[in-house]
């Protein structure tokens, strides 16, 4: 998958949602939360991140979204611009 700002094609998108889901019921909230403000507008880019984002557990997921570590303190590899841009994406409040 090319990583760009075209949005993700419906069949990607599909594969995403079910990728996302998780085993701690916090963060299935905010990731159904995140699909429903921008399944409509997601980048492939933005859709590749989130997929990076997926490969953590489920702790390591919530203490990210909580603020309570940093990208450089769960997985250093993840801490580049994209991915930074999604978790601030899932952290905005209703």
């Amino acid at each position: 998958m090319p990583a760009s700002n075209a949005p993700v094609e419906k069949a990607i998108l599909n594969r995403l949602r079910w990728r996302c889901r998780r085993g701690l019921l916090e963060n299935d909230l905010f990731l159904e939360r995140f699909f429903e403000r921008y399944a409509d507008v997601i980048s492939m880019r933005q859709a590749l991140a989130l997929e990076a984002l997926m490969e953590l557990n489920d702790h390591e997921l919530l203490d990210l979204h909580l603020g309570r570590k940093q990208l450089s303190q769960v997985q250093s590899h993840l801490d580049r611009e994209d991915v930074r841009e999604v978790l601030s994406m899932l952290k905005e409040k209703p």
